[in-house]
């Protein structure tokens, strides 16, 4: 399914929000005494100041400078969008410090800086320096961007790296590595042709020289042609590439080239431009958003093409994120004066290499690939490939410290690895994963009470991102006059008001559900009646194959929502019971709590099913379940009717799963703690890996927990999941909002999508 264009209202809310902006300073030490603040502030904070003056080097120990990079612009080159001025240019620089937090939880401050003279620019950043411990500058204009990384590369002893030149640079040499070796070409012989001479392409052009490409086989074209000796009209940079050669244009340059390399703009290169490369052409088409000619045109003109371009929905997409963050990351951590070529090479030849080894299943599902393997359509990693950040970081660490520009090298490279790994943790990856998986194959969703403007707004973020094919169920005229106030643009839906005489299938789906429901009180005319209700309609659309999965419960209390589903998508074998789960998303990854919203006290034998139905539902995701049976007690440390609930339920998971890891019971905070678990309960299974399943004895105290950590913590939350039933549906709370609608809707999609193939 191809991704609609995002609307610019969508854009202009999401970065209005309640909060405007996408960024937030959060604190990182307790605040909330006298005490706190004196030590934070006057009069504590004159110890830390003292021992920074006495060792400037403190100031890593004792403020977030080691762990803080400015990303600064004049906004003189902004994305496409060329000069827009600083201010304009903020919403980028914000959103490249989205970037260094997801991928890296690298901090940022972004700044803007209104001055267009680059001795000023370079003068106020050295001036800024002492704040930060590293500088990414961004978006701007050559060949000033050139003058100002080199003087600040020279006068700071911090890292110091221009994106825009050397991001593209390094994952496109990554790429070229890669390309090269698929068609057995040694890249000294590689005829090579740019379209496009900016800050990228020259410092591309600069990186493939040191990697080993030939020079004299290197053809760069600008705006006016190949970049040849009799030219006059060359900025000092372009000079490096000039070429003594008959060849004027990029059409006569291509012909029997091995490698085109474009940082130009959309279709300028045609069928026959790439008919003319020599056998198993190396195409980079990185103009953004369209490339320089498009990936199907390219592919129809050669079969024997190996191409990567910007965008998302071809293979091989060249994306910066595969490499600044961990770049920086592993700068930072062993706190080089620089960023010098060394580091670049090596992060080069490390994202090279990722891309070789055996791609983990987290990737393959989140990228709706069976098997990812190296090859023409896999020459670099996937932008989440979560192996990233521990394998990129390392490799420049290393480089920094070999090159001796490293102030604090690293002598434990196993414990450096185990803390990467630990800093993935970051609530929204799993979202992120469980949205590409839901793309991989979107499903038929049926979105029930559509009249509301929350739900189709929700529908129409699900229909662009490619997550599910949505069909709206509530009054037509309502939805339609919707759509159009507010330009969704989701006219071409399939709008279904069950209340209307012709609505489809209403016939069939009676006598589905008379037939399943007349042991339990449901006679024919009821049943008619029934199906004319939207909230039994739905439900009945999935069991009868019309639809995949369903979502409801946004407008209605959630027991009014989940009787129908239960009685028409329960579980009608094998005792199996129904559960409600959350996914709460924290720093630590994602936790699951059950049951928050069916079984008030169930017994041990439930709480066992519970257990059973959850951890499947973890497992869909590629996550290995570990389960706390929580209680007030500690292993046997209270009698009770609870904790002996949750021992007994204990001994019957063990029985029905012995490959499960699962302990209790236990108190909350032994659960979320596991050092402390170890140091008082060290024979507890869960010791070493913390439990990622909280299992609460009843109702009440799941419920509470869940909405307390959502209302005072700030903590997003997923769901409600429904587990146990046998079809996929998933009933919402009273009021939640279009972001939970969506989440909801791909995890119905991801269960959906494993019925399937069980299927």
């Amino acid at each position: 399914m191809n991704k609609t264009p995002i609307r610019k209202l969508d854009v202009l809310e999401y970065h209005e929000g309640k909060r405007p902006g996408k960024v937030e300073v959060v604190p990182t030490k307790p605040s909330t005494s006298q005490r706190d603040l004196s030590i934070a502030y006057s009069p504590g904070v004159a110890e830390p100041c003292l021992d920074i003056a006495a060792n400037p080097d403190d100031a890593y120990r004792y403020t977030a400078k080691g762990n803080l990079v400015a990303v600064i612009s004049n906004g003189t080159a902004v994305l496409g969008l060329g000069d827009i001025g600083p201010l304009a240019s903020k919403p980028v620089m914000e959103g490249k410090a989205v970037l260094f937090k997801i991928f890296a939880d690298i901090d940022v401050f972004d700044l803007e800086l209104d001055t267009k003279d680059p001795d000023k620019f370079v003068e106020t950043v050295k001036i800024l320096a002492p704040t930060f411990g590293g500088v990414n500058l961004e978006d701007i204009s050559a060949p000033d961007c050139f003058y100002i990384e080199k003087r600040l590369r020279e006068e700071l002893e911090i890292p110091v790296m221009h994106d825009d030149q050397h991001g593209t640079a390094i994952i496109t040499a990554a790429a070229l590595l890669n390309a090269a070796e698929l068609v057995s070409k040694e890249l000294q012989t590689l005829r090579v042709v740019f379209s496009g001479a900016g800050a990228s392409a020259i410092s591309c052009a600069r990186l493939y020289v040191e990697l080993g490409v030939n020079p004299e086989n290197l053809i760069m074209c600008d705006s006016k042609g190949v970049i040849h000796s009799m030219r006059t009209d060359l900025t000092p940079e372009k000079l490096d590439f000039v070429r003594d050669t008959p060849l004027r244009t990029m059409e006569e340059a291509l012909v029997g080239a091995d490698v085109f390399v474009g940082l130009s703009k959309a279709n300028i290169m045609t069928p026959d431009m790439i008919k003319s490369m020599a056998a198993d052409p190396i195409v980079f088409a990185l103009a953004n958003p369209d490339p320089e000619i498009k990936y199907e045109l390219a592919l129809a003109a050669r079969k024997d093409l190996i191409m990567a371009t910007g965008r998302s929905d071809n293979p091989n997409q060249v994306n910066n994120v595969l490499g600044f963050p961990y770049i920086f990351r592993g700068a930072l951590d062993v706190r080089a004066t620089k960023i010098n070529e060394a580091m670049k090479l090596a992060a080069v030849k490390a994202i090279a290499e990722l891309a070789k080894e055996a791609v983990p299943e987290i990737v393959n599902v989140a990228y709706g690939s069976r098997n990812l393997t190296f090859g023409r359509d896999y020459i670099i990693p996937k932008p989440f490939d979560p192996r990233l950040i521990y394998t990129v970081a390392p490799a420049v660490a290393r480089a920094a410290m070999q090159t001796g520009v490293a102030k604090k090298p690293i002598t434990d490279w196993e414990a450096y690895e185990e803390a990467l790994r630990a800093r993935l943790g970051r609530d929204d990856k799993f979202i992120r994963l469980a949205v590409e998986k839901a793309r991989s194959n979107p499903q038929r969703v049926v979105f029930n009470e559509a009249e509301n403007y929350r739900v189709l707004k929700a529908a129409q973020i699900a229909l662009e991102e490619g997550i599910c094919r949505p069909i709206l169920l509530g009054d037509q005229g309502k939805i339609k006059a919707l759509i159009q106030e507010y330009n969704l643009g989701l006219e071409d839906l399939e709008v279904i008001d069950p209340k209307s005489q012709n609505a489809p299938n209403l016939v069939e789906y009676a006598e589905q559900f008379y037939a399943q429901r007349q042991r339990n009180g449901i006679g024919r005319e009821e049943a008619r009646r029934l199906m004319h209700n939207r909230d039994y309609y739905g439900p009945m659309m999935v069991r009868c194959g019309q639809a995949d999965a369903y979502v409801t419960g946004s407008t209605v209390k959630y027991p009014r929502a989940v009787r129908p589903v239960m009685e028409i998508l329960g579980p009608k074998s094998g005792g199996r019971t129904v559960a409600g789960v959350y996914v709460m998303l924290t720093k630590e990854g994602p936790r699951f709590f059950a049951d928050t919203t069916i079984n008030q006290e169930p017994s041990a034998e439930r709480v066992a099913q519970i257990v059973g139905e959850v951890s499947k539902m973890v497992r869909k995701m590629n996550i290995e379940p570990r389960v706390a049976l929580l209680s007030y007690s500690n292993f046997g440390s209270t009698e009770g009717s609870t904790p002996r609930k949750m021992r007994e339920a204990l001994r019957l998971i063990r029985l029905q799963d012995p490959t499960l890891k699962v302990d209790g019971e236990m108190q909350a905070n032994f659960a979320v703690d596991n050092v402390l678990l170890g140091e008082q309960f060290p024979f507890s299974d869960l010791v070493g890996k913390g439990p990622n399943v909280f299992i609460f004895p009843g109702l009440s105290s799941a419920n509470i927990s869940y909405k307390l950590l959502q209302s005072m913590a700030g903590m997003e939350a997923v769901g409600p999941l429904l587990v146990g039933l046998d079809y996929p549906a998933h009933v919402l709370q009273l009021g939640c909002s279009v972001r939970e609608i969506v989440n909801t809707a791909a995890m119905a999609v991801i269960d959906a999508q494993s019925r399937e193939v069980a299927g």
